[in-house]
């Protein structure tokens, strides 16, 4: 069968009528909150993946050629705020077990150089690496060394051992990496190093910052005026320690504006004034170029006085049966002729080998 049609219309003359509530339409807005807070993490994102990218670039910024070498410094320069340039164009390198002396007088610049060793603060141009590492701050080669520049900082109530402990703890290294027995054979401490630190005398406090500088046995150690505040036995000391560190075929630089303790610990020097380098060198050559000679002889008063005729020779000294005098540009051979001719018996002849004496000559007297 068919299925069935109908056809449903509006009678004529009437209308369709729909019911309408009342009300005001609102539209949702714009979430301007979100957005900005989404747009926030998304740079905080981005920013660090370009710094962790910068940093691996820069973590991997390594010269081959140099792996083997403790430290090269080349072309460095610190400008601050003001226009005052505490270092400028320093370069210089350190070879694998010399003992380096930072040697100048105060204002030299020797503290800021070894802050930019040890990345705290950045040069204004020049780079430092380490074992061809480029130096920046955070820099994964930094473990390599140990350092006394910025101050000990040691807990008063806590004894020696506690305090070195709890200095490697925070380095988050294996204890066995250490080397707690050997850091404090060197440094001497002795059974001082159970005492709490409130005990310790000045050199105490010192030798036991360079314990903390040597813990884990670093490959260079840079130290700051270790000899600050220290008398002449506890210097005496000092010195036995960065002998015996520097012994067991390690490097170590260390600055100092004390002539005489550079001369005995130090193998190598590096000289600076007005942050610049004035003299670089092995100890031994640079306290020979002072200009002075030394001549021992049998007549140390007929010596002193056939020197005094010579042209251009001054500062002539006696001491003992020797008997010393700048030559100036005088060969030191025709100072020998001169003391033959006057019946002088020469012994020995050479230069006068005094730091001191090639320093001032360097940097003048303001030292």
């Amino acid at each position: 069968a068919s299925p069935a049609v109908f056809r449903i219309a509006l009678a004529s003359g009437t209308a369709l009528a729909v019911p309408v509530v009342p009300g005001t339409s609102v539209g949702s807005p714009a979430p301007i909150g979100q957005l900005v807070g989404i747009g926030v993490t998304l740079a905080i994102g981005l920013a660090a993946v370009l710094f962790a990218a910068l940093r691996r670039r820069r973590a991997t910024d390594v010269d081959p050629e140099l792996a083997t070498t403790p430290l090269v410094i080349e072309g460095l320069r610190k400008q601050y705020a003001g226009g005052f340039v505490a270092v400028k164009d320093l370069s210089f390198r350190v070879e694998p077990g010399q003992v380096l002396g930072l040697l100048g007088p105060n204002g030299a610049g020797k503290t800021t150089t070894l802050r930019m060793l040890m990345g705290l603060i950045t040069p204004t141009a020049g780079t430092i690496r380490v074992f061809g590492h480029k130096i920046t701050g955070g820099a994964p080669v930094l473990s390599r060394i140990g350092s006394f520049v910025e101050g000990s900082g040691f807990l008063p109530h806590l004894s020696g051992r506690e305090n070195l402990e709890l200095y490697w703890a925070s380095t988050g290294r294996p204890d066995e990496k250490a080397h707690f027995a050997e850091a404090l054979e060197i440094a001497g401490l002795g059974s001082a190093v159970e005492r709490r630190v409130r005990t310790y005398s000045q050199g105490m406090r010192q030798r036991l910052a360079i314990a903390q500088a040597m813990l884990g046995l670093p490959e260079l150690m840079v130290l700051d005026e270790p000899t600050n505040g220290l008398d002449p036995p506890q210097i005496h000391q000092m010195r036995e320690v960065l002998k015996r560190y520097a012994a067991t075929g390690r490097t170590v630089v260390v600055s100092s504006h004390l002539l005489a303790e550079v001369e005995q610990t130090c193998t190598h020097v590096v000289v600076m004034h007005r942050g610049s380098l004035v003299a670089s060198g092995e100890v031994g050559e640079l306290a020979a170029a002072g200009g002075e000679a030394t001549f021992r002889v049998d007549d140390p008063a007929a010596a002193a006085a056939a020197l005094k005729a010579l042209s251009g020779v001054t500062d002539v000294d006696v001491e003992g049966e020797f008997v010393h005098a700048n030559l100036g540009e005088l060969p030191r051979a025709e100072g020998v002729a001169a003391l033959v001719r006057a019946g002088v018996a020469v012994e020995q002849a050479g230069p006068r080998r005094r730091l001191e004496d090639a320093f001032l000559q360097l940097v003048g007297d303001e030292s």
